[in-house]
C-alpha cells in the first residue's frame, strides 16, 4: 500500500506540472529562433528568478552539497552564499551590457567585442563542457537521490544497483529532453518556476522533519542545542585547511567560479537574457538572490542532521553511509510515506530543471554558434530549430551514457567545481576585462582562452606527483585564483604594449529591450550583500584557522 501511495503522487504531481506547462506555453512561438532559444524575450521577473533558482538548485545540490556537509559541515555554505555576491553584480553591471548587446549567447558578446575566433573558442568550450560533465552530474546525482528517496530496488525489484542507475538515468534523460527539445525556452522557464514551488516545500519539509526528530519531546527549537553539543565542529561558517572549501579560498577560486557561474555561464543567463526589460530582469536577478539565501536551510543543514544522526549518534558498530548516499538516506529516514512520492516529483522537477536549461543552451550555442555561424549562414529559422532539436537528442544521449560512469566519485559536488574550472575561469576573464578594458585587442582574448584552459588541464592532469604540482602546493581553489590573476594581468599588459588597432571599443545599443534600470536594485543589492556577511559572521569560529 506504501508503495502505490508513493507511486501514485509521484505520477500526479509530474503529470500536474507537465500539463500546467503545455498550458501556460501552447500558444507560444516555437518555430522562429528567438521564439526558441530566448522565448520571444517576454520573460518577467517572477519566471526569470524561478528559472535561474531551479536551474541551479538541483540534484547536484541536494545530493552533492549536502554530502558535503554530511563529512565536513557548515564551510561548504559558501557555495550558496557567495553566489548572492555574484548575482548582485550581475543585475548591477553585467546585465545591462548583456541587454544592451541584444545577445542570444556569451559567445556572440565575445565576437561583437572581440572576433569570431574569440566566439568559436567559447562555443566549443561550453558544448565540450556541457556534454562531459554538467549534464551527466545531473543525471547521475539525480539517479541516486530517486533510488535513495524512493527505495528503488524494493519498488521495482531490480537489485542490481547497477542496472537500476542506467535504468533511472535513461528514463530521467528522456523526459528531460522532451521538455527542452520540444518546448523551447518558455516552457524551460515555466516548468521551472512551477516545480520551484513545490520543490521548496519539498525541501523545508525535510528540514523540518529532520529538525523535529532530532529535538524529539523537546520541540524543534532544542534540536540545534543538540546539533551544537554533539557535532559543533559541523556548525562553523569558517573552512579550515581540511575543509572541502577553506575560508581562504572563498576570496580567490570560489569567488570567481561563481562570478563566471552567474553572470557568463551561457545554461544560467540564457533566461536573464530573455527578460522584456532590464528593470524585469534586475528584479528577477536580485529576487533569486534573496532566495539563494535561505539556500543552507535545505542545502547544508540537512548534511549536518544526517551526521549527527547517522554518524555521531549512531549505535556503535552501524554502517555508515557515503556522503552521497547521505541525502536520500535521511529523507527515507524522516519523511513520512504519504509525502514520499510528492518529493520524489519535484526532486524530478529540480533534475529536469538543471537538464533541460543545460540541454537547451547547448543547443542554443551549437545552432548559433557553430551551425549558422560556420556551417550553414544562409539555414532560416525552421531549420535552424529542427537542426537544433536533431543535435539536441545526440548530446542526451552521449550524456545517458557517461552519467552511470561517475559512480565511482565520492565528492560530486566538489569534483564538478574542480572540472568547471578548466573553462570558468579564462572565459570569465575574457568577458570580464572585455567590457572593463575597452583597449584590449582580440590577440590577448584568443590568448587567455587558450593559454588558461591549458595551464589548468596541465596541473590537473600531468602535474599531479611532480614538483610542478601547484595545485596540491596552493590548493585547487587558490591555483584557479592565481590563473585568474594572471590572465587578468596580461590582458592589461597587452593592451598598454599593443592596444586594439580599431581604438577604443564603443559598445552599441541593438534597441532589443528597454534599458531603463529598476530603481531600488542598488539598495536591494546592498542590502543583499550585508546579510551575506551577517550570516557568515554568525556562524564564524576563526579559531580551525590557527
Amino acid at each position: 500500500m506504501d508503495h502505490i501511495i508513493t507511486v501514485s503522487s509521484f505520477f500526479f504531481f509530474t503529470a500536474l506540472v507537465a500539463f500546467l506547462t503545455w498550458l501556460m506555453t501552447r500558444k507560444e512561438d516555437m518555430r522562429s529562433a528567438e521564439g526558441f532559444f530566448l522565448a520571444g524575450r517576454s520573460l518577467t521577473f517572477p519566471f526569470i528568478a524561478g528559472s535561474l533558482l531551479l536551474t541551479n538548485l538541483s540534484t547536484e545540490q541536494m545530493v552533492g552539497l549536502n554530502g558535503d556537509a554530511f563529512s565536513v559541515g557548515l564551510s561548504v555554505m559558501a557555495w550558496e552564499i557567495i553566489p548572492v555576491l555574484a548575482l548582485v553584480t550581475m543585475a548591477l553591471y553585467f546585465l545591462p551590457k548583456f541587454l544592451k548587446s541584444g545577445i542570444t549567447t556569451i559567445p556572440e558578446l565575445l565576437e561583437i567585442r572581440f572576433d569570431s575566433t574569440s566566439r568559436l573558442l567559447v562555443n566549443i568550450y561550453f558544448l565540450v563542457a556541457y556534454t562531459t560533465i554538467l549534464l551527466p552530474i545531473v543525471l547521475y546525482t539525480g539517479a541516486q537521490g530517486l533510488m535513495g528517496i524512493l527505495d528503488l530496488k524494493a519498488l521495482t525489484g531490480i537489485q542490481s544497483e547497477t542496472a537500476l542507475l542506467w535504468l533511472t538515468v535513461w528514463g530521467v534523460g528522456l523526459l528531460g529532453s522532451c521538455y527542452a527539445l520540444f518546448g523551447g525556452l518558455r516552457s524551460v522557464a515555466v516548468s521551472d518556476t512551477l516545480t520551484g514551488v513545490g520543490f521548496l516545500v519539498g525541501c523545508f519539509l525535510i528540514t523540518f522533519f529532520g529538525l523535529s526528530l532530532i529535538g524529539g519531546e523537546d520541540g524543534i527549537l532544542s534540536s540545534f542545542a543538540k546539533l551544537r553539543a554533539t557535532v559543533p565542529e559541523h556548525l562553523n561558517s569558517i573552512g579550515g585547511a581540511e575543509s572541502k572549501v577553506p575560508f581562504g579560498t572563498i576570496f580567490t577560486g570560489v569567488i570567481v567560479m561563481n562570478m563566471f557561474y552567474w553572470c557568463t555561464n551561457q545554461q544560467i543567463i540564457q533566461r536573464t537574457l530573455a527578460a522584456n526589460s532590464l528593470a524585469e530582469g534586475q528584479k528577477g536577478v536580485l529576487l533569486c538572490g534573496a532566495l539563494k539565501l535561505l539556500g543552507p536551510l535545505f542545502l547544508v543543514l540537512p548534511g549536518i542532521m544526517a551526521y549527527y544522526l547517522f554518524v555521531a549518534t549512531a549505535p556503535e558498530g552501524t554502517p555508515q553511509p557515503r556522503s552521497v548516499e547521505a541525502y536520500g538516506m535521511l529523507v527515507r529516514t524522516v519523511l513520512p510515506t504519504y509525502l514520499t512520492g510528492f518529493f520524489a516529483a519535484v526532486m524530478v522537477g529540480a533534475i529536469l530543471s538543471s537538464f533541460n536549461s543545460i540541454l537547451n543552451s547547448t543547443c542554443t550555442l551549437f545552432s548559433l554558434g557553430i551551425y549558422r555561424k560556420c556551417l550553414r549562414p544562409d539555414a532560416n529559422d525552421v531549420k535552424l530549430v529542427r537542426v537544433s532539436r536533431n543535435f539536441g537528442w545526440l548530446i542526451a544521449i552521449i550524456a545517458m551514457c557517461i552519467a552511470p560512469q561517475l559512480a565511482q566519485i565520492d565528492s560530486i559536488f566538489t569534483f564538478l567545481k574542480t572540472m568547471n574550472g578548466l573553462y570558468t575561469i579564462p572565459v570569465f576573464a575574457v568577458v570580464l576585462m572585455g567590457l572593463l578594458v575597452r583597449r584590449i585587442p582580440a590577440g590577448a582574448a584568443r590568448f587567455a582562452l587558450i593559454f588558461g584552459p591549458s595551464v589548468i588541464a596541465f596541473m590537473y592532469f600531468i602535474a599531479p606527483g611532480t614538483r610542478f604540482d601547484l595545485v596540491k602546493i596552493m590548493g585547487g581553489f587558490h591555483f584557479l585564483g592565481i590563473v585568474f590573476a594572471t590572465l587578468i594581468v596580461s590582458m592589461f599588459v597587452w593592451s598598454l604594449i599593443s592596444p586594439r588597432r580599431e581604438g577604443t571599443w564603443v559598445q552599441k545599443d541593438a534597441q532589443a529591450v528597454d534599458l531603463t534600470p529598476w530603481r531600488y536594485a542598488v539598495p536591494a543589492g546592498v542590502a543583499l550583500v550585508l546579510v551575506v556577511v551577517t550570516i557568515y559572521a554568525v556562524f564564524a569560529d576563526f579559531s580551525v584557522l590557527k
